[in-house]
């Protein structure tokens, strides 16, 4: 069992408080009987996540809709297990849906998640988002440098060269320098990178 995994069902065993329908749900391997879950009226979010889950990392698209809802979660738990299972997922539609939601200003509280699935998809609108995000956290008074950090730490590992301009202005905030000087290090030089 994955440690993902295992963080997942630890939680949800104890908001479930070990029903069984939990443990069906953490037994069956029928991805119909997932599916349902999601679809059924009265589902505890505890059942539509574990469904979700299980359906996204077995690379079951029914499960895309719910796992975006839970990315884009008040509860940072939920969204690190969406996040878990989208990038195992395989959908076409999960880097556009991440980029949507890392860079809406009225959800901003709740990016974190999202911005680190953007960086591990590495899918054409990685950069993009994760550079127009990091640029509105580069404003006087920021409250969210741990979204701003987590841009930092992804543009970096993406090393494009087109974010070399926001990452160096990233260098005059103290809690970001030291990344984005590490960040900036990854990226080629221009003459290399031609």
């Amino acid at each position: 069992m994955d440690e993902e995994l295992r963080s997942l069902t630890d939680r949800l065993r104890q908001e479930s408080r070990g029903t069984p329908a939990y443990e069906g749900l953490l037994a069956t391997g029928n991805h119909d009987d997932l599916a349902d879950v999601l679809t059924a009226p009265g589902q505890p979010l505890w059942a539509r996540e574990m469904a979700a889950f299980r359906l996204g990392v077995a690379g079951d698209r029914r499960a895309f809709e719910s796992l975006v809802l839970l990315l884009n979660h008040r509860d940072p738990p939920r969204c690190a297990s969406a996040a878990h299972a989208l990038a195992r997922l395989g959908d076409p539609r999960t880097a556009r849906a991440a980029a949507a939601l890392a860079t809406n200003e009225l959800r901003v509280a709740y990016a974190l998640h999202p911005v680190r699935l953007l960086a591990e998809l590495r899918a054409p609108e990685s950069v993009p988002a994760l550079i127009t995000t990091l640029e509105r956290r580069l404003r006087p008074h920021d409250p969210y440098r741990g979204v701003a950090l987590a841009c930092v730490e992804g543009l970096g590992a993406l090393a494009d060269p087109r974010a070399r301009r926001v990452l160096k202005e990233a260098l005059a905030h103290p809690a970001l320098a030291r990344a984005a000087v590490r960040a900036l290090a990854r990226i080629p030089e221009e003459e290399q990178a031609r």
